[in-house]
């Protein structure tokens, strides 16, 4: 399987480009919402931000659609092409199928879908959509280094994972966070579960709930609207006194986790910058430079993935050994393992 890969460094273009005629942008969500606190939400702020440097309105100039199902992708990605929007955004690989069918339809139509990459039978790259995806190993890894580390200085040895649909994509944030905490904690019991869902908060909690209860001191979340269950089975816990940590996903979600004045049950969140990736990506094509085809790779060393800057309820000691960690996967010394 070919691939043009290209890989970007983060707001270079936002941040020096001379602006051309804005242009319209859909964004079209996937059945979590606009509001999932995760993946929609995040790249529409990419978009709303987008439209702010170039004074769009809101609601014309850029908008959404929403899906509550998956039959509704071909659908709403269809009505955006037909009122001619200059880039259709697509947040997930959960959208492939439909960008696909609807990218062949519309061949003139210029898309954007994040976390995957679109190809057509014959295994080439579909050249009217932009393809962004994240080394969300290389992030996990250092989510997996402040788990293993926390765990430690608290003495304890059991952290969990919970995941949504379990996919490769999924399970490339699973093995890096395993290489992480092994590399600090080597004696870990890192317990596994998936959701099978990214949309019912429900499931989430009650697999947080049972991890919790077989001694998991963390959780790692990468389950879209089912880890907002983690979130809050964390926040009810701590509430009581039982302290217990979520680690985030996709954007800092240190504020959905606070449960009390300056107490926060997220320990930290591994964030992919799909903001940042949609506004770029709008940014190529107002300027005549639309990456169709190409497959643009946002990881560690562009700060494409990555924690938060800042991260309150992590020590300095902690901080510390994570840029230590961050330098030797940047330079090339460490390799973090991947799967799919």
């Amino acid at each position: 399987m070919k691939k043009n890969v290209v890989l970007v460094l983060l707001a270079l273009l936002g941040a020096t480009a001379l602006f051309a005629a804005p242009i319209k942008v859909g964004l079209v969500t996937d059945v979590g919402g606009i509001d999932d606190k995760s993946f929609n939400q995040g790249t529409w702020e990419g978009v709303k931000a987008y439209a702010a440097e170039r004074k769009l309105k809101v609601g014309t100039d850029v908008k959404y659609l929403q899906s509550t199902a998956d039959a509704d992708y071909i659908p709403n990605l269809s009505t955006f092409a037909d009122q001619k929007m200059d880039l259709i955004i697509a947040p997930g690989f959960l959208f492939n199928e439909a960008m696909l069918t609807v990218a062949q339809q519309y061949p003139n139509q210029k898309f954007m879908i994040i976390d995957s990459v679109v190809q057509d039978k014959d295994g080439k790259n579909v050249p009217n959509v932009a393809n962004a995806v994240f080394a969300a190993n290389e992030g996990s890894f250092l989510a997996g280094v402040a788990a293993g580390l926390k765990a430690k200085a608290d003495k304890k040895n059991v952290i969990g994972f919970v995941g949504g649909m379990q996919f490769p994509l999924i399970e490339n944030f699973q093995v890096g966070f395993e290489q992480g905490v092994k590399a600090v904690l080597p004696g870990a019991k890192i317990l596994v579960d998936y959701t099978g869902s990214f949309t019912d908060a429900g499931i989430g909690q009650a697999m947080a709930a049972k991890q919790y209860d077989a001694g998991a001191d963390i959780i790692y979340q990468v389950a879209g609207g089912s880890g907002n269950g983690v979130i809050k089975e964390a926040k009810e816990r701590s509430a009581k006194g039982d302290i217990r940590w979520a680690i985030g996903v996709d954007k800092d979600q240190y504020a959905d986790g606070i449960y009390a004045p300056g107490k926060s049950a997220v320990l930290t969140s591994m964030m992919k910058r799909v903001d940042v990736a949609a506004h770029d990506v709008a940014v190529m094509t107002e300027q005549g430079k639309f990456p169709g085809g190409q497959v643009l790779v946002f990881d560690l060393k562009s700060k494409g993935v990555g924690l938060p800057a800042k991260n309150p309820n992590l020590s300095a000691a902690i901080e510390k050994e994570i840029a230590k960690y961050t330098a030797e996967i940047v330079s090339g010394k460490l390799k973090v393992d991947s799967r799919g």
